[in-house]
């Protein structure tokens, strides 16, 4: 059985497209708004980096983005007064993506500039996913039902997204918090889709890859087993999705959800593995919360097989939460070792970690 959702696609005064998500239908809305009435005519470009052996993009212009405005000029709030329009039309749908308007990556990218390394243009797509029309709220504060939508809302997007040809890994993700980086408060997320497989994910791939030619089996389902079996470091067990510290944690609290069975993208989830992975996540989110017991900043970013037409039987879709934090009363952020070296330094043990997230008494309400 599916779940049903409707959607409802509009086109912005300035050619961006703004899709809304809803589980019920959508009444009628006439045009979508936007705050700029021409098109941005982004053009970002990739460079080589020769020693790191990846690309890195650049785009300039996103220097004139949004940031962190007043309340009252919320660009992703619902717009209600025509002569100031906003990102979002007023309506009964819960879930917008839209177009960034300053992207790193966007398909129609061209004419790199010539260099003295290899350039190329930076073909791909950066799309906002805004969560709710309420600015107060957040991720963790949403129903099961959203979240469970919300999931469905990344499936359809990465389908799009990889029927143009030009995509290879759709990575959606959510910075929350100043701390990480955050320019708008409004609850949101964004979409990266990539004309390559970006080198996280290609180097997780690939251990991925291995381990399967090796048991025949994927790696991460079987990770989960030995987790689940251990009992120490789980913030979340259900019958069809879990949430734990993983004994390698990299950073203080961090956090993996993932269903338990294999499941290697959002499209091939299937009902009651969406309501599960949604309780596991909003979990998670609620532990974070009573832990610091103020708004708890993070980067949440899921990982799934990559969209480039390939078989890939031994990934596996999971979240990995990467929070700042070292301690309840002082920030972590990476260093010499981590930036320099690329190897993480720990001084906290995951199951210490793990039991702070346990202590946390959580009552969720869908």
């Amino acid at each position: 059985m599916i779940d049903p959702f409707y959607t409802l696609e509009l086109d912005k005064p300035d050619g961006r497209r703004l899709t809304l998500y809803s589980r019920t239908a959508i009444a009628h809305i006439a045009s979508a708004p936007s705050p700029f009435s021409e098109p941005a005519n982004a053009n970002p470009h990739l460079r080589w980096h020769p020693l790191r052996g990846e690309w890195i993009t650049y785009a300039a212009f996103r220097q004139n983005r949004t940031f962190q405005p007043p309340p009252q000029y919320n660009p992703l709030a619902v717009t209600t007064d025509p002569a100031a329009p906003t990102e979002l039309p007023p309506g009964n749908y819960e879930i917008a993506v839209f177009d960034n308007r300053f992207p790193s990556l966007a398909l129609d990218a061209h004419d790199p500039p010539e260099l003295t390394v290899e350039t190329a243009p930076a073909t791909g797509k950066c799309e906002v996913v805004v969560f709710t029309q309420d600015p107060a709220s957040a991720l963790g504060a949403l129903s099961l039902g959203r979240i469970a939508l919300l999931f469905q809302v990344w499936g359809d997007r990465t389908g799009r997204l990889a029927s143009t040809g030009k995509i290879n890994y759709v990575l959606p993700f959510e910075n929350r918090g100043v701390e990480v980086g955050v320019t708008l408060h409004h609850p949101h997320g964004q979409i990266y889709a990539y004309p390559f497989i970006p080198p996280v994910p290609a180097r997780m791939l690939s251990q991925e890859r291995a381990y399967f030619e090796k048991h025949a089996r994927a790696m991460l389902p079987d990770m989960v087993q030995s987790e689940l079996d251990a009992g120490v470091r789980i913030i979340y067990r259900g019958p069809h999705a879990c949430a734990f510290v993983p004994a390698c944690a990299r950073y203080p609290y961090e956090v993996w959800v993932t269903p338990i069975a294999h499941v290697p993208d959002f499209a091939s989830l299937d009902e009651v593995q969406r309501a599960d992975l949604a309780l596991a996540l909003k979990t998670v989110l609620a532990k974070y919360e009573g832990l610091w017991q103020r708004p708890f900043p993070y980067l949440m970013a899921w990982y799934q097989a990559p969209t480039d037409g390939a078989p890939h039987p031994y990934t596996q879709l999971h979240a990995q939460f990467s929070p700042p934090y070292r301690t309840r009363d002082r920030l972590k952020y990476l260093a010499g070792t981590e930036l320099g070296a690329g190897m993480f330094a720990m001084d906290a043990l995951p199951e210490e970690k793990a039991a702070d997230l346990q202590a946390v008494e959580v009552k969720l309400e869908d």
